[in-house]
Order: C-alpha cells, then structure tokens, then sequence
C-alpha cells in the first residue's frame, strides 16, 4: 500500500544534542519556514557525535515538544531505540504524538546500537540477531495496537493479552520507518513492515545493490517493493564556491575533513551536491535528509532548502 505519493521531500535530521530547548525549537521552526518537509530527531540518551558527558535531550518527549511548537512539516523520529521501551509504550507515546501534530507523525524504529548507553542506564544489550527479533516483534504489536479494536500477541520477547490503545492514531495509517542497512535481517523486517526505508548516504553502487536485495525480500513476502518509500540522510557543507566549502569544512572538522567523513558529505557547491544526489534520486529515493546538530550550519542549511531541493526535485 502506497501512502506517499510520488514527490521527492527534503527535510533535516537533527538529534537534540549540545543545544538547549530554545535553540532546538528555534532551528525546527525556521526548517518549517525554509520550507522543508520534514524534521526529525533521534533517540539518543547521550551525546553520539559530541562528548557522551555532554547535553542530550531525550527524543520522544522533545518529538511531542516539536509537534507542538509547529504546524505543517512532518515530523519524524530516526529512529527509536527498541531495546528502550516496551512496544506498547511506544505505540501509545506515537499516538500521542500524531495527535499533538495533528497527524504529522512519522514513526522510525531501529535495533539499537550505542551500547554505552545500554551500560550506563542498565538496560540489557543483547546480541544483534536478539534485538533484530525483538524489532520484528516490537513492528507487529505497534501495528496491531494502531488499528485493531485490541491485540494479543505471544512472541519470545513480548506478551500482549487483550490489550487497548485508544486514541487510536489521527493517521488511519501512521507511517511506521525502518532504519538500517543489514542485508539479511534489516531489510527482511523493512520488506515485512516498513512503509518507509531510511538509511545513510555513501556509495551509489551500494545503494543499488541494497534495492536489489530490498526487492528480493519484498518478493519473499508478496510485496511490491514500491510500496516502500526511500529515505537517504545526507550530510553536507555547502558554500558557493568549492574552494569556500573546503575551508568552511576544515573549520568544522579542525584540519582536512577525515576520509570516512568524505564518504558521507558533500563537500562543494549546491551544484554539485545536486549532482551527488540526483543518481540517488533516479534510483527512487523520495526522502533526502539532510543531517544538521547544533551548532548548526545554516549556511548549508539554507542553500539546501533553496538551491539544492527544487534543482533535484526537477
């Protein structure tokens, strides 16, 4: 089932570290005015891109927070941490939420990875395929709670008897994404479940290969893999020239950007970010979204709402 037509949106994810609330108000409402379509944050209980000591704000309550504060783009979460909460928690805290937006949630749901998180707080982290069938579990109980009268559900990791959730979400069919990039397991769950599939930018082959094995999966279970929406965050240090861009990134960075982070910036002009994403496009990414934290860089910011999104949206 397609829920999106087919219009490419742009949007920022931008996860609520080293920035107080006014400033992260602030920056999700001038997204809005840039005109962006969607902004997102992440669920993080500490710092992943600055000193874990740092500030982190926790990312469900501030999504509500956000949906309060605007009133026209979507607003995402890249993605919940399924260790975290119990599904069904989450399946009432998003149905909140779309109601606090007025229907503007986008639900993203991961395996978790920051284990120092998971040590600090005491919440178990088990192996990797562990949590992979915790996340299957956790995306059948978060549908089920969302459109049936009640649910019950017996798996291996989570029990429901007869369970309620009302209000049901405004959305008849709130989007549920799924983040990652695991070839077997990953991507199974998004063919299963997803009506979105977010994962990072990097190398275009790769990505293709990606589809390949998306298309597969979605063969496995009887799904036209167009049902599923493309979602690629990007990230990028935009200036007018590419000699500006690479000295604005030497700021950024302290010196020559590292090479791992070439692999995921575009480091240029809108021009040429254009012509970084556009291959993407062609392929069927709907969604780019551009990665921004505070201290944001509202250069790039502004040069990719007004030069980069209408050149690739054509």
């Amino acid at each position: 089932m397609q829920i999106f037509g087919d219009d490419i949106r742009f949007g920022v994810h931008t996860g609520p570290e080293n920035a107080d609330f006014g400033e992260y108000r602030d920056g999700w409402l001038r997204c809005e005015e840039l005109g962006f379509d969607w902004v997102s944050d992440f669920d993080h209980f500490l710092p992943i891109m600055h000193d874990p000591a740092g500030r982190q704000f926790e990312g469900l309550t501030m999504l509500s927070a956000m949906a309060a504060h605007t009133e026209r783009v979507r607003c995402g979460m890249l993605v919940l941490g399924v260790t975290y909460r119990h599904p069904a928690v989450v399946a009432n805290m998003a149905a909140t939420i779309d109601h606090v937006s007025g229907g503007r949630l986008e639900l993203g749901m991961g395996a978790a990875w920051y284990e120092l998180e998971h040590d600090q707080y005491g919440i178990p982290f088990p192996r990797i395929g562990v949590r992979m069938d915790m996340l299957d579990e956790a995306c059948h109980i978060l549908r089920s709670l969302w459109t049936r009268e009640s649910t019950t559900f017996e798996g291996k990791h989570y029990q429901l008897k007869d369970a309620h959730l009302e209000p049901k979400p405004v959305q008849e069919h709130l989007p549920l994404v799924i983040g990652g990039s695991g070839e077997r397991r990953t991507l199974r769950i998004v063919a299963e479940h997803a009506d979105i599939w977010n994962t990072f930018f990097g190398d275009v082959d790769r990505y293709k290969h990606l589809l390949d094995v998306l298309r597969g999966h979605c063969g496995d279970v009887g799904r036209d893999p167009a049902d599923v929406r493309k979602s690629l965050t990007f990230r990028a240090v935009l200036a007018d020239t590419e000699a500006a861009a690479e000295e604005r990134s030497r700021e950024i960075f302290g010196g020559p950007p590292p090479e791992r982070a070439r692999n995921m910036y575009v480091i240029g002009t809108p021009e040429q970010c254009v012509e970084r994403l556009k291959p993407y496009a062609e392929v069927g990414v709907g969604d780019f979204l551009l990665g921004s934290m505070a201290p944001y860089d509202w250069q790039t910011v502004e040069l990719v709402a007004n030069e980069v999104a209408p050149a690739v949206k054509g």
